[in-house]
């Protein structure tokens, strides 16, 4: 789901992962112009993890083996940052 929460991506059209310095984790698209999206926008007063692309690209290749459809979000609570999936 892109941060505007209106889209939804599938994670096979995802080739690639970015991670800019104020936390914007963005995807580009296996699509014909290698779009780009804005995954989870970043914010001056709350850090991402430094690893934080790296954590969502692992929820995905974990999701690749599970049947059904899932949504996946950024969240954060108490113990910091983490992926959630839920069936759709």
């Amino acid at each position: 789901m892109t941060s505007d929460e209106h889209d939804l991506i599938r994670a096979t059209a995802i080739i690639a992962v970015h991670l800019d310095d104020d936390g914007t984790v963005a995807a580009r698209l296996a699509d014909a112009a290698q779009e780009t999206v804005t995954l989870v926008t970043g914010s001056a007063d709350v850090a991402t993890p430094p690893d934080f692309h790296r954590q969502m690209i692992r929820m995905v290749a974990e999701l690749a083996d599970s049947s059904g459809a899932q949504l996946v979000r950024a969240r954060r609570d108490q113990r910091g940052w983490h992926w959630v999936a839920e069936p759709l």
